[in-house]
């Protein structure tokens, strides 16, 4: 069965699993981990992420609600479509994830939603929003504008209970808390900055919500209440 048909079924499963170590990525030798190896048999998710993967700025990357990076297999196809010249990196863990997932899209995922990914519980928290490291694997500095206007953002996950996760592992959705907010309408609300008032008050208080995002959006609600 191919994978547009799983994804079709509803079957949602593991592809592969990739860890990074810290190495120079592009031409002024920046230190990155978004190159990621993939690995055979079970990995270890703990609180800080997989166990063997490491994150070069600990600022914008990593920490336990960033903990791992997910990213649909189905998107390959897309981008091969529209940046064939990059064709050769298209493929799982090209985008620095950490889980390479079937079955699954922006608009079929939710803020707060819980899964069981093998043997973990893990907790889905945010979009990813490129950086300029981006730019810096493809060598092609318009690809973070790129990802953000496709909305092919990926997400990321905090691990609620630790566990083994490996290619071929199943994933079932537990727990949706907020059925309203899938990443797509997040990207577009937050990350766009297309939202309404009563949208951005929704997202100061959406349970699942990292800290951090929750005050920006109120920081946000705040500038706008003081222009009308």
């Amino acid at each position: 069965m191919s994978r547009t048909d799983a994804a079709r079924r509803g079957d949602r499963s593991v592809v592969s699993v990739q860890v990074g170590r810290v190495e120079p990525l592009g031409p002024n030798a920046v230190p990155s981990a978004f190159v990621k190896s993939t690995v055979d048999g079970p990995v270890r998710a703990e609180r800080l992420g997989l166990i063997g993967d490491e994150q070069a700025d600990r600022r914008v990357h990593g920490g336990p609600d960033k903990a791992i990076y997910c990213y649909p297999v189905e998107h390959y196809a897309a981008w091969i479509q529209d940046e064939p010249e990059h064709a050769a990196l298209f493929l799982p863990g090209g985008f620095g994830e950490n889980l390479t997932l079937e079955g699954f899209s922006e608009d079929q995922i939710c803020i707060g939603d819980v899964l069981d990914i093998g043997g973990a519980r893990v907790q889905v928290t945010q979009p990813r929003q490129p950086c300029f490291k981006l730019g810096l694997r493809f060598e092609h500095p318009l690809m973070v504008r790129a990802m953000s206007r496709s909305g092919r953002s990926g997400w990321y996950v905090r691990v609620l209970n630790p566990g083994g996760i490996e290619a071929g592992s199943p994933i079932v959705i537990q727990e949706r808390l907020n059925p309203a907010w899938s990443i797509t309408r997040f990207n577009r609300v937050f990350n766009n900055h297309q939202g309404t008032l009563d949208e951005i008050s929704e997202l100061a208080e959406l349970p699942g919500l990292p800290d951090e995002l929750r005050e920006k959006a109120r920081a946000a609600l705040s500038r706008e209440r003081v222009r009308q």
